[in-house]
């Protein structure tokens, strides 16, 4: 993924009625398909009694799958999944929970009903704080020797860039989080901070908080 896109910091919950069917939506960070698994494994535990359990997950630019858990086809997961995707959102697992209440909704009324249970569950994210935006970035490698890791270390730590890894080798590398229009500025402040003596190098592309 390339573009900036919306995650959540942690799970959020909400729920929502259609003709005395209670739709109970639960939605979470995921940046794997086991962690999107495990979320809804849990959440058909939690509820076991329920009519309906459907899921949807957004991981990445490529992965993205519905699962309408016994409704009829098209009606859950794949209303959900647009849900997600068109609010900008990725990284994100969802499911809603579905207590009938005796009166059938009809295909539309489940799409309405499990479309709006995710997006009115993303509303009130955002008022909670729980909406990270994520920007492109790249993982820096930055080399440096023995006698400047320790001043390299603690100036990077109290900059704003992440640091992720510190290896310890013949030198000692730096893996450092930095927004992709910025690569060029780090490497100067770098070369800056260590009288030209560092090694810098862009690598993986990665995401990060803005």
């Amino acid at each position: 993924m390339t573009s900036s896109y919306l995650t959540l910091k942690n799970s959020v919950e909400h729920e929502t009625e259609a003709r005395r069917s209670r739709f109970v939506c639960a939605i979470a960070p995921a940046s794997t398909v086991e962690e999107a698994t495990g979320f809804i494994a849990g959440r058909r535990r939690l509820h076991p009694a329920a009519t309906h359990n459907c899921t949807a997950y957004v991981i990445g630019q490529r992965v993205q799958k519905g699962d309408d858990d016994g409704e009829p086809g098209g009606t859950a997961g794949t209303p959900m999944v647009q849900a997600l995707v068109g609010r900008g959102f990725s990284d994100v697992v969802a499911v809603v929970t579905r207590y009938f209440g005796g009166v059938l909704l009809g295909a539309g009324g489940l799409v309405r009903a499990y479309g709006s249970a995710v997006t009115e569950t993303l509303d009130r994210a955002e008022p909670l704080g729980l909406v990270a935006r994520m920007v492109p970035a790249r993982l820096v490698r930055v080399s440096v020797a023995h006698d400047q890791a320790g001043r390299v270390e603690n100036d990077l730590r109290a900059s704003r860039y992440g640091v992720r890894e510190v290896a310890y080798g013949p030198a000692v590398d730096f893996a450092v989080a930095v927004g992709d229009d910025e690569v060029a500025a780090f490497a100067e402040w770098v070369a800056a901070l260590t009288a030209g003596r560092a090694r810098v190098e862009p690598g993986q592309a990665i995401h990060v908080a803005c």
